[in-house]
């Protein structure tokens, strides 16, 4: 018989999280940088919201190992994964949202006209971030980024 405890769904959790007037944090919206508040942690996860003015947007990165899931719970979010050596755009509009695993590498932007809000979740918590170039078709190094000290 197996006692392990069942982990969460990743992409429910972030469903949990989708009603901003539920934060402990009050929503805002930054036009010099994306604007962003963890809104919980638990033993094996940590949830955070962004937001995201038009044009406002990610560097190409990683997780850190950690995987995750999100939601976009308001506008529409543009997120580009590397396929084939190039990136390929895949829209994201409110409600819908995505799992990934612990070497997902992407890019998320607002390409749109109004300004859009997420919902993250990463099992386990962040730790570090890598970002990348994509150079010749290939990921490059260009910044590991540790909590605590870059976010």
């Amino acid at each position: 018989m197996n006692h392990r405890r069942s982990e969460p769904d990743l992409l429910a959790v972030a469903a949990h999280w989708a009603d901003p007037s539920g934060w402990p944090v009050p929503l805002r919206f930054d036009p010099e940088e994306r604007w962003y508040a963890r809104l919980a942690t638990a033993d094996d996860h940590e949830v955070w919201a962004l937001s995201w003015l038009p044009g406002q947007g990610t560097d190409l990165h990683d997780h850190g190992g950690s995987a995750g899931a999100f939601r976009v719970v308001a506008g529409a979010l543009t997120e580009e994964t590397v396929v084939g050596g190039t990136l390929r755009p895949r829209l994201l509009a409110t409600g819908s949202g995505r799992r990934f695993g612990p070497r997902h590498v992407h890019v998320v932007t607002n390409r749109g006209a109004e300004p859009a809000v997420s919902v993250h979740v990463y099992r386990p918590a962040l730790v570090r971030m890598t970002r990348y170039h994509l150079l010749d078709g290939r990921l490059r190094v260009a910044e590991v980024a540790e909590a605590g000290r870059s976010w």
